[in-house]
């Protein structure tokens, strides 16, 4: 700019004005050169922050055990093994809030699945205790479970109970 004021109030002329010109020139074009770089590192790091929490869903496999379910609201049982190093086994429970058998023959809860420290998600199970199958679905969390969504379909057949599914975990906004 200094540059640029300076040709006009001197009225430089002939061969001096071609060399300032061409330094304008030099001058513009490597802000503009910058300037795209800059914009270029911007948006190449918002790829990779999308393709990170892209990259927070997948299969969810977990096995629970059920001695310390009652069939009364509060009784929980314990997840024996986990894909999923937000639901450590042997720490975390599930803990069911309606009793068992309202409807009759159904499983029909409101469920929080505790991972411990405060870690926790919230959602629904339904199943059938005749055929011992049945859904949970969960739609948010806290802590490390912030954002946590799965559908698992439930097996309770033969003794252990495994819950197959996905999962995927939402990106919240700043609070």
């Amino acid at each position: 700019m200094v540059l640029l004021k300076r040709i006009l109030d001197e009225k430089i002329t002939g061969e001096e004005t071609t060399m300032k010109l061409k330094d304008i020139t030099t001058i513009v074009g490597l802000v503009l050169v910058a300037g795209f770089v800059a914009l270029t590192l911007s948006l190449s790091a918002g790829a990779a922050s999308v393709s990170a929490s892209s990259a927070r869903n997948g299969q969810l496999h977990l096995t629970k055990e059920c001695s310390e379910y009652t069939g009364l609201p509060g009784s929980f049982c314990t997840f024996t093994s986990s894909n999923l190093e937000q639901i450590p086994a042997f720490l975390s429970k599930v803990f069911y809030d309606q009793a068992r058998g309202i409807p009759a023959g159904l499983l029909d809860s409101n469920v929080v699945l505790d991972a411990g420290n405060g870690n926790r998600a919230v959602g629904r199970c339904t199943l059938d205790m005749g055929t011992g199958r049945g859904l949970c679905t969960f739609s948010d969390g806290t802590g490390e479970l912030t954002g946590f969504e799965a559908r698992v379909d439930v097996n309770c057949a033969g003794g252990s109970c495994s819950w197959d599914g996905t999962y995927r975990f939402n990106p919240q906004p700043q609070r």
